[in-house]
C-alpha cells in the first residue's frame, strides 16, 4: 500500500519525471506506477513515500528536509480540504483510497481549473505544474486511463 499525505496526490496528477535528485525521480517514478496500476494509498501525517529519499538515513534533528516543516504541513491541510470537497466524501488521515480513472479525470479537471490548487501556493514547482496542466497532462507519468 502507498503511503501518501495529501498535497502529494495533487503533486502526482502533473509529475513528469523532475525532481530533486535522481534518486528522488526514481521513487516518484515507482509511485506513479504503483498508483496507475490501482494500488491502494493510505493517507498519512508527515513525510511519505513520497520524502523517503530525503528523510531516510538522518537521524532526528540532523536535518530539516523541507517535508518536516509547518508550510508543508499547512499545504497538507489544504489539499486535503479540496480533494474532500471535490470528492464528496471526507479524507482524514488513515482513510485508505485509490486513485480510480474516475479520480484522476475529476482532479485533473479540477487542477486545470485551479479550484484544487490553494495547497500548491509557494511551490517552488508551481510554474512547472501549471504548464504540464496547461498542456493537458501531456507526459505525466500518472496513466490517464
Amino acid at each position: 500500500m502507498l503511503r501518501l499525505r495529501h498535497h502529494h496526490l495533487l503533486c502526482l496528477l502533473t509529475y513528469v519525471g523532475k525532481g530533486y535528485s535522481s534518486a528522488f525521480v526514481a521513487n516518484l517514478d515507482q509511485i506513479a506506477a504503483r498508483a496507475s496500476a490501482g494500488e491502494s494509498i493510505l493517507l498519512v501525517e508527515g513525510p511519505d513515500d513520497v520524502c523517503a529519499p530525503l528523510t531516510e538515513g538522518r537521524p532526528n534533528g540532523a536535518s530539516d528536509p523541507h517535508c518536516l516543516r509547518r508550510s508543508v504541513r499547512k499545504r497538507d491541510t489544504q489539499a486535503a480540504r479540496a480533494l474532500s470537497d471535490l470528492l464528496g466524501q471526507p479524507l482524514p488521515v488513515g482513510s485508505v483510497m485509490k486513485l480510480t480513472a474516475d479520480a484522476a479525470r475529476r482532479l485533473r479537471a479540477a487542477f486545470a481549473a485551479g479550484t484544487v490548487r490553494a495547497a500548491c501556493a509557494d511551490c517552488q514547482w508551481h510554474d512547472l505544474c501549471s504548464a504540464v496542466a496547461k498542456d493537458g497532462f501531456s507526459g505525466a507519468r500518472l496513466a490517464r486511463n
